[in-house]
């Protein structure tokens, strides 16, 4: 007998079977997730905890005449497989592959384009609006983690769609039971009760009925909280209840059968509905389910049979857990820093720092705002708070940063992890703008290490300033170098010289971050063409070593910028600047390269780099194009 799934090309041919046959069908997509995984990485556990819930959605209602909006997309795997995407699965996170996250551009089955949280419910309300006000058929369904819930937006969401009353399903995809004690026969009986057509058939006559008598409004209002009050004692939805939404729950997020009466039970209602639906983060792959930290969350490049990881281990230690090290020397030495991060503890390498100062370091949740003024709270009570989000996120508190940091010039420190370009993530998580959105805010120190050495001196600069500072620091491996004994604090805006091609060079490189090593290495191809170069480490984007920088531009003429970044005002921009208050810019020629204005969508980091111009190929192929043109012909003798 040949595979169930195989027979899956669209959410039409999952209507043809049977309900019995949909839980052998749920385990043949769980198989192919793990498969899929194990060679390409992965947000493996989210997924996994999805399948019956994204299978019963498919098979009640109709895609894309249905709208399926995903909070974040971590669970979004089920969903791509079963809508026309099977055989391009396993090319997920890969290059010219599928997309991580749900795309617009992908599939028409993909309503919202997402990879950051709690936008679900904003994002599904829209659409609801907008085929309102066109008079057009179909119905919304938002699909939410119980984590996207910590987000501000996800409750802004709900309580604009309870207001307005719309027919809005959101499911919540309840993994780790953080709001639902009250699983039990009696909340199940209830959940049974209340879902049910007959149900709300009942409940729309009574109300049809009540309004026509004198005080009937008054007494729908009394039957309401009598209903509220009792689902209260025995379930968790008083909370749902109370924002204006049926609430129909707890129920098994993983007995498929069941679920799909219940959505199609659900479907017969009128206004917001919210469905509680409990699983189990990894479920059914027994390596993600005991992985008690993230379930899953996101393994890379595993043994199917094992769960265990297939790639050899680093000898150099990745920037996040160097970055955490640093941190919890700093921590020792210092009672006054505290560490916060947003629903990132093992991402960003913090759980070290609450394990050992558990006391002093906080998780908020998807709450990004609240971290950043937290932390200015903080700050003003003595403390140094130290603020680790990755730079993509980071992104959704840049009011807060303004305002509430860098305005009132407090003492907190931002590290900003996954600086650059992220790989297999994809366009909705590259760090491609920190640069750019931090140089442009008053008051605020903005530094790049070139190396793990560089990323403890820089933290302790930042925890000894007085004001904001923030640094920002690639995903993957460091370079292998050697630590010094215990980190020091930099000289503010000095940037330091890593090869002198003496007093008249025939071309500088000016980096910012780790791009200096390609810079380095660029030099040397360059000398072997007998072309001077001298290489530059920024080490802060602001202030700017704007000394250094004119006294070289101005010595030989001919510039590059390197940066890891975005180029649209970014460091390349903050260097023309300098030039341009030196009266530089009519004696100087500037090649810029980094990130152009273009999101830079899933694939080999390293290969795009090469591509953007970024690796040593790249800066040395720059460099030539400056000096051969001023001087007319190649050092090369190639005219």
């Amino acid at each position: 007998m040949g595979r169930m799934l195989e027979r899956i090309d669209s959410p039409l041919d999952l209507k043809r079977l049977k309900p019995e046959d949909l839980p052998r069908l749920c385990q043949e997509i769980r198989d192919e997730i793990v498969a899929t995984c194990a060679r390409n990485g992965g947000h493996l556990g989210s997924s996994l905890g999805a399948v019956e819930l994204i299978v019963a959605l498919h098979y009640v209602y109709t895609s894309p005449l249905d709208r399926f909006v995903f909070d974040v997309g971590h669970q979004a795997y089920a969903h791509k497989i079963v809508t026309g995407r099977r055989e391009r699965f396993r090319t997920i996170r890969t290059e010219g592959g599928l997309a991580g996250f749900p795309e617009r551009k992908e599939s028409e089955h993909d309503a919202f384009g997402v990879g950051h949280a709690s936008t679900a419910v904003s994002a599904a309300l829209g659409m609801i609006e907008g085929r309102r006000l066109h008079n057009e058929a179909g119905k919304v369904v938002a699909l939410v983690g119980d984590g996207a819930l910590t987000g501000g937006i996800a409750f802004e969401g709900l309580n604009q769609a309870g207001y307005l009353g719309r027919d809005l399903l959101v499911v919540l995809n309840d993994n780790e039971m953080s709001i639902s004690p009250n699983v039990g026969a009696l909340s199940e009986w209830f959940t049974k009760k209340f879902a049910t057509r007959t149900f709300n058939n009942w409940r729309r006559a009574a109300k049809e009925i009540l309004r026509q008598l004198p005080r009937g409004s008054d007494a729908i209002q009394v039957i309401r909280q009598a209903i509220n009050a009792t689902k209260a004692l025995v379930s968790p939805g008083i909370l749902f209840e109370g924002l204006g939404f049926q609430y129909v729950g707890p129920v098994d997020g993983h007995d498929v059968q069941s679920l799909v009466e219940m959505f199609q039970n659900v479907a017969q209602c009128d206004g917001p509905v919210l469905v509680h639906a409990i699983t189990s983060k990894g479920k059914g792959y027994q390596p993600a389910e005991s992985d008690r930290a993230t379930r899953g969350h996101g393994l890379s490049f595993f043994d199917v049979a094992t769960g265990k990881p297939t790639s050899k281990k680093p000898q150099a230690k990745s920037y996040t857990d160097l970055f955490a090290d640093a941190l919890c020397e700093g921590m020792e030495r210092d009672k006054r820093i505290v560490a916060i991060t947003a629903a990132m503890l093992e991402g960003t390498g913090l759980i070290k720092a609450k394990q050992r100062f558990p006391d002093r370091t906080y998780d908020v949740g998807i709450a990004e705002q609240h971290a950043v003024t937290f932390a200015a709270g903080l700050a003003c009570e003595g403390l140094r708070p130290v603020v680790a989000i990755y730079s993509t996120f980071l992104q959704r508190a840049y009011d807060q940063i303004i305002h509430d940091v860098a305005l009132q010039g407090l003492p907190v420190t931002f590290a900003l992890d996954r600086g650059g370009l992220v790989g297999a993530d994809g366009k909705t998580h590259q760090g491609a703008f920190d640069l750019s959105y931090l140089r442009c805010v008053p008051n605020l120190m903005v530094m790049a290490p070139s190396d793990e050495n560089e990323l403890r001196h820089m933290l302790a600069t930042a925890v000894a300033s007085d004001g904001p500072a923030a640094f920002r620091f690639p995903r993957g491996t460091g370079q292998g170098v050697q630590l010094d004994a215990a980190p020091r604090a930099l000289d503010i805006g000095k940037a330091r010289v890593l090869r002198d091609a003496g007093p008249r060079p025939d071309v500088v490189v000016l980096a910012a971050g780790t791009v200096v090593y390609a810079a380095l290495q660029a030099a040397e191809e360059l000398a072997a063409d007998g072309i001077g170069a001298t290489v530059v480490d920024a080490r802060f984007v602001k202030p700017l070593d704007e000394d250094l920088f004119c006294e070289l531009a101005a010595a030989c003429g001919r510039v590059v910028t390197v940066e890891e970044s975005a180029l649209a005002g970014g460091f390349g921009s903050a260097c023309l600047e300098a030039f341009e208050r030196r009266n530089l810019l009519t004696a100087v020629q500037v090649r810029r390269l980094g990130i152009p204005d273009r999101f830079i969508t899933h694939g080999d980091a390293n290969k795009q780099r090469a591509e953007l111009g970024m690796d040593a190929v790249g800066i040395a192929a720059a460099a030539h194009e400056l000096v051969d043109a001023q001087v007319g012909t190649s050092k090369r003798g190639v005219a």
